[in-house]
């Protein structure tokens, strides 16, 4: 048995060119430039809106600041002034110069604007309290002072006095 020739053609016949589709690749290749090239000049665009945008807001005056906080602002700074302008020194000096065994002082509390000071203390016994109280009467630098209150402070073992006095520094009230 034989097998029937082979007739091979290694020559393939040529099919017309397709200018169509030529001719949408060249049209899209035409579109994507000029959409780039318009991309491009929107993206400057935007970058020069902005730095016209930065310029003019950093340079716009800033709003006149509001009266009110600046008002309260300045109390605050004039009463911090006078709480360090007290004079501490003689205050301190007039309260050690009153002192006597007996007498713990807990808390000094000054009102710069008042010029009053309000000390709170333990006695052992009322007679050492108003003795305490006699001496900053007679402490220079203090005037009107006056026991505010006294209380016993029955929790503790010894039961000690606290009272609190008050008295205008720096001159008369």
């Amino acid at each position: 048995m034989s097998w029937p020739a082979l007739a091979l053609d290694f020559m393939v016949a040529r099919r017309p060119r397709r200018v169509l589709g030529y001719a949408l690749l060249a049209a899209a290749l035409l579109v994507i430039v000029v959409e780039l090239d318009r991309f491009r000049d929107t993206q400057e665009s935007l970058r020069r809106l902005e730095a016209a945008e930065m310029l003019l807001t950093s340079t716009r005056p800033a709003a006149p600041p509001q009266r009110e906080p600046l008002d309260a602002q300045l109390k605050q700074a004039q009463s911090i002034v006078r709480q360090l302008a007290l004079p501490w020194a003689q205050m301190i000096e007039s309260l050690e110069s009153a002192a006597r065994p007996g007498v713990a002082l807990l808390q000094i509390q000054p009102d710069a604007e008042r010029r009053l000071l309000r000390v709170t203390a333990e006695a052992r016994t009322p007679e050492t309290m108003l003795d305490y109280v006699r001496r900053l009467e007679n402490a220079r630098g203090f005037s009107a002072v006056h026991l505010v209150h006294h209380q016993v402070q029955l929790e503790h073992p010894r039961q000690p006095l606290q009272f609190a006095v008050q008295a205008f520094f720096g001159g008369a009230p």
